[in-house]
């Protein structure tokens, strides 16, 4: 589908959330690690909804509590506390976290607020022990500039991340709370995003200056983009969960064709005088005998079978509004989630799933005989299958859904899934979930330490390229490469330690190039520290090794991280050979080769490369080898 999202009137804003990498959480000690042995222990809870301020309740909370669910919460005895499992108030904020969040507001030109006051933002889905977010209001009023315009920044927030979940059943959900309490920024844009492309360019440029600090978390989870998508005569959706940079495009051009299609339905709809019936009827005796495997074993656990009719939908919950996905997934996706059922069934795709013709006619039979109306081939007939409750629960969610296709687009928050496309996850959030901390006192913000901030701003990405190219010697594409790079900060400490014997160049294709080599093999580089790559060059500067030898060591290392250089190069067979010994090698291979080096002279030197290279590489350098290969061809030459 082609679109002009101007003559459409997309809006897009973006929230970003990402993590920062502090020596502790944000309202206690601990350190920020994530854990993956067995935890010391767990703990249960049942969070309730509570009123706001005003008295108000809000919807997302009160659609969340309907679920029933109650929560699990392991922990660490060493490296979590009784803040992280609400036992304990919390303790006064990261220092280091207030002025990363600082720095980062000064960067995008924002209005910094004189005094920091904290909020709890009702949390509904559990992943927080006290059943609220803690969220500091840092600053309002930036921009950042990018290559498709300007982008107003309207807050920035620094705030505790959630816990992470581990597990899920249908009444309880598992969380770990190792993540609990991680500094993490929120940043929110004005809705100046009018192209998939500037969402993308726009979500870069802030990941850019965020990385510029020094102090961000790297690698998958870290960094979550949320996505508030409108176009005219829409709804605002927010999408939640984009964590892949090159997905923004795809999930906001799918949005758009999502709600463009809602819209020709709700159109449809219109013009047919839809109408949604909202008494459902009891069809279990109808299906007894069905050969339905789906429905068969919601008989025989003695649950039910119930069935609603839309009046005017007939070939439209069938019709696609996404790639893969319809309105009919659109009215399964309340049901699940409101309801926890499987999915349910609808008449524009039966006879299937073993239910006959003649079994849809004996349900729409019976159906017009209970409600006394007629249903035509206009109409869609639905039903669901499970224990009764749960019935009863999801279609009344299927209701709700089917008169919101009527009007058109509903404001909702969605799930971004892996092909761009979105499902349901709650209802837009409200006002009502916001309401003071009282366990921390404000913040003052002095002048004299946004001054000391402003004076020492990092080097912004495209000022670090310029540098790189200048003082490194670095081509334009690798110096590309490392600036946006997590181990850009590596490679400036490495070149000023090795400034006299390793070239940055060799120290740039290293951490880059070599290190994706080698994680195309199959070996796991996040095994690779810093001390990892020092040893490394410190044996090349020793002598111990050659610049042949790097990739070999490096996959040593991943493999065994725990294990010394030595260790690795006697395992590898990699020990430096003197000069002397090269020579003796490298003489030999000369001598068993004469009749090559008597026919061809000095064009033997491509031949013979490759055979000494073959027993001698990664043990001194290649070029060493070069010149004694040539002085020994020489030597027998003038023989």
């Amino acid at each position: 589908m082609e679109l002009d999202y101007k003559k459409l009137g997309l809006k897009v804003g973006l929230e970003i959330h990402q993590q920062l990498d502090t020596k502790r959480k944000l309202f206690c000690n601990c350190p920020t690690v994530l854990r993956d042995d067995e935890p010391h222990g767990e703990i249960k809870r049942l969070l309730r909804i509570s009123q706001s301020e005003m008295g108000d309740v809000d919807r997302a909370a009160l659609i969340e509590w309907k679920k029933g669910k109650y929560y699990i919460y392991q922990y660490y005895n060493d490296t979590t506390c009784l803040v992280e499992l609400d036992e304990e108030p919390p303790h006064i904020p990261s220092q280091e976290a207030l002025e990363v969040a600082l720095q980062v507001a000064l960067l995008m030109n924002m209005d910094v607020v004189d005094e920091i006051h904290t909020m709890r933002k009702i949390v509904i889905d559990g992943s927080n022990t006290s059943g609220f977010q803690r969220t500091m209001f840092i600053g309002k009023d930036g921009y950042v500039e990018t290559e498709c315009g300007k982008v107003r920044i309207s807050s920035l927030c620094l705030e505790e991340d959630a816990s992470r979940k581990i597990e899920e059943g249908r009444d309880y959900i598992k969380y770990r709370v190792d993540r609990l309490g991680i500094p993490l920024l929120e940043i929110s844009t004005e809705p100046d995003i009018d192209s998939p492309k500037m969402g993308r360019e726009t979500a870069k440029r802030i990941g850019m200056i965020l990385r510029a600090t020094g102090k961000v978390k790297r690698g998958l989870g870290t960094i979550r983009q949320d996505i508030n998508i409108s176009i005219r005569d829409g709804a605002r959706v927010e999408i939640k969960g984009v964590q892949d940079l090159d997905l923004i495009e795809k999930v906001i051009e799918r949005e758009v064709v999502r709600q463009v299609n809602l819209l020709e339905i709700s159109k449809t709809l219109k013009e047919r005088g839809a109408e949604v019936i909202d008494k459902v009827v009891d069809i279990t005796d109808v299906l007894r005998n069905t050969k339905c495997k789906v429905l068969q074993r919601v008989l025989k656990k003695g649950g039910r079978i119930k069935g609603i009719v839309l009046k005017g939908f007939g070939g439209l919950v069938g019709r696609e509004i996404q790639e893969g996905r319809r309105l009919g997934s659109e009215l399964s996706d309340r049901a699940k989630v409101i309801a926890g059922v499987g999915g349910l069934f609808h008449t524009d795709e039966l006879p299937n799933y073993g239910i006959t013709e003649e079994e849809v006619e004996e349900i729409k039979k019976y159906i017009q005989e209970e409600l006394g109306i007629e249903i035509t081939p206009e109409d869609a007939v639905i039903f669901i299958g499970d224990e009764e409750e749960k019935v009863d629960r999801a279609l009344e969610a299927v209701i709700e859904r089917a008169k919101e296709a009527i009007k058109g687009v509903p404001e909702e928050t969605r799930r971004a899934l892996e092909n761009g496309n979105t499902t349901y996850l709650r209802p837009l959030p409200g006002a009502a979930r916001m309401y003071p901390e009282t366990d921390i006192p404000p913040i003052k913000v002095e002048r004299e330490l946004l001054k000391r901030i402003k004076n020492n701003l990092p080097e912004m990405p495209e000022e670090k390229l310029e540098r790189f190219i200048r003082e490194y010697k670095l081509n334009r594409e690798l110096a590309e490469i490392l600036v946006t790079s997590p181990r850009v900060q590596l490679f400036e400490e490495l070149c000023k330690r090795f400034k006299d014997s390793i070239k940055p160049t060799l120290i740039a294709t290293t951490l880059e190039n070599t290190l994706r080599e080698i994680k195309r093999e199959g070996y796991n580089i996040d095994n690779l520290t810093r001390d990892h790559f020092v040893m490394v060059f410190e044996g090349l500067t020793e002598g111990k090794m050659s610049k042949e030898a790097i990739v070999e060591v490096l996959k040593g290392f991943a493999e065994y991280p725990d294990k010394s250089l030595d260790e690795i190069l006697e395992m590898k067979g990699l020990k430096s050979l003197s000069k002397e010994e090269a020579e003796r090698i490298i003489g030999d291979i000369v001598d068993k080769n004469m009749e090559i080096v008597k026919s061809k002279g000095m064009g033997s030197m491509g031949a013979l490369m490759g055979k000494c290279m073959a027993v001698l590489r990664g043990r001194i350098d290649g070029k060493t080898v070069s010149e004694i290969l040539r002085s020994k061809i020489m030597e027998r030459l003038k023989k």
